[in-house]
């Protein structure tokens, strides 16, 4: 009997604290609504809090671990993008901008609460796993990934070479998600890559806006043209798969192909956030073709660049619609090495589109394809020499050194399986082929 009324009591004391607190709540509530929701008045509400915790939590709480969760809570709630750095953190997004660090390789962002690949960069343990564009990352490890930061995500996919992380990936076509083992390795990621396609026809792949992309391409473009005479008939730049990057290195980029006018703008609320970026005549490339090639994983500084180029007409946009990320962030650092990574404004292409949310829409749709090669009897006609009895021609032993002759003009084309398997960068070469031989039809009449 004693047992129950004292357990009675207690139940009631536990009632009364929990009518009191939440009284208490309630005289705050209307306190804040009353003075307005005063700048102040939240601050106190947060001091109060911390206070509380400190108090009165369970165990003893670091206050800095309090504050940087506090901050990093503030940050997530206002975009994908914003976000709070620790020092550790921050140091390691400084090593990234260099093009050398420890992971996975991929490119990421929240989309509609999932934790999203925005593309895998070339040449890392995600890229050979067969990690794609616009896939949903469900785990890392034994861990969801349902309201984790981007910055905990990476954090949990970085690591020493060489270990391993599982990721628990869902995409359009699987019918239940799947896992993917990948090794860490260390990521160095190379710019710029190029190469001769065929006799007049160059090739620059950009795989992310690094320090050095510009000087990258600099050499890039010059190489090129020594490698055929001195000019270039056309050129495709390869923007697939390139989650962006540093803002000045776009705007550098661009600066090459166009001689004069806008190549992007950007408005925010201070003053420093709206600026305008224009181009110089000085060290413009000749007006020679040019396609660019995007697809989904086409983000931020990449779209800049593809859009620009669009709205000048000085290059065709073929691939498919790009990712849409049309905000720029500011890393500003805090007096602790730590750093806040904010998104201060929206870009805008030269024409005023805003590409936040919609990407770049290309000129010539080309979705990716297999492209498998077959023997030349295999497609289903005849031809005269497959007759019986058929004349030869007068030339058969010039016709015979003609495809050695070639395969010296244009060895990578011959021997990249890469490329011979690429269907839209074998479009991206027959549209500029096409656009040469409409330019010699057109001077003959």
């Amino acid at each position: 009997m004693f047992g129950t009324r004292k357990g009675k009591k207690i139940a009631i004391l536990a009632v009364s604290l929990f009518v009191i607190a939440a009284l208490g709540g309630l005289v705050v509530q209307k306190r804040c609504a009353a003075e307005g929701g005063n700048d102040y008045d939240s601050i106190e509400l947060f001091t109060d809090v911390l206070a509380i915790v400190k108090k009165s939590y369970v165990e003893e709480v670091d206050t800095k671990k309090l504050i940087y969760g506090a901050v990093n809570g503030m940050l997530a709630s206002l975009d994908p993008h914003s976000s709070f750095m620790p020092p550790e953190t921050y140091k390691e997004m400084k090593i990234d901008t260099k093009g050398s660090f420890g992971g996975l390789g991929i490119e990421i962002t929240i989309k509609e609460g999932i934790l999203t690949v925005i593309s895998p960069i070339e040449d890392t343990p995600a890229f050979r796993a067969g990690i794609k564009a616009g896939d949903q990352i469900l785990k890392i490890d034994d861990r969801f990934t349902k309201d984790m930061t981007i910055m905990d995500a990476v954090k949990r996919m970085r690591g020493p070479k060489g270990t391993k992380v599982i990721l628990t990936i869902l995409r359009d076509g699987f019918d239940k998600p799947k896992e993917f083992t990948l090794s860490r390795d260390i990521i160095q990621v190379k710019s710029v890559r190029f190469k001769t396609l065929d006799s007049g026809y160059g090739y620059v792949r950009i795989a992310q806006f690094q320090e050095k992309t510009d000087d990258d391409l600099v050499k890039a473009l010059k190489t090129l043209k020594e490698e055929n005479g001195g000019d270039l008939k056309g050129l495709i730049l390869d923007l697939r798969n390139d989650p962006g990057g540093l803002l000045d290195q776009a705007v550098k980029v661009t600066d090459h192909f166009i001689s004069e006018g806008l190549i992007v703008y950007t408005e925010g609320r201070e003053k420093d956030a709206r600026m305008q970026f224009t181009a110089r005549k000085s060290g413009t490339e000749p007006n020679y073709p040019m396609v660019v090639l995007i697809n989904g994983g086409s983000a931020s500084a990449s779209e800049i660049v593809a859009g620009a180029l669009q709205d000048h007409k000085r290059a065709v946009v073929m691939g498919t619609q790009s990712f849409g990320k049309g905000s720029v962030q500011t890393i500003i650092p805090l007096s602790d090495e730590s750093g806040l990574r904010l998104t201060t404004a929206r870009y805008f292409t030269p024409s005023g589109r805003s590409i936040q949310a919609k990407g770049i829409t290309p000129d010539i749709v080309v979705e990716r394809a297999e492209i498998q090669q077959s023997a030349e009897k295999k497609d289903g006609h005849i031809r005269e020499k497959d007759l019986e009895n058929h004349f030869e021609s007068d030339d058969k032993a010039k016709e015979e050194k003609a495809p050695e002759k070639e395969k010296e003009k244009s060895p990578a084309i011959k021997n990249d399986d890469q490329t011979k398997s690429d269907y839209q960068m074998l479009r991206a070469l027959d549209l500029l082929k096409g656009w040469e031989i409409l330019k010699k039809i057109s001077k003959a009449n």
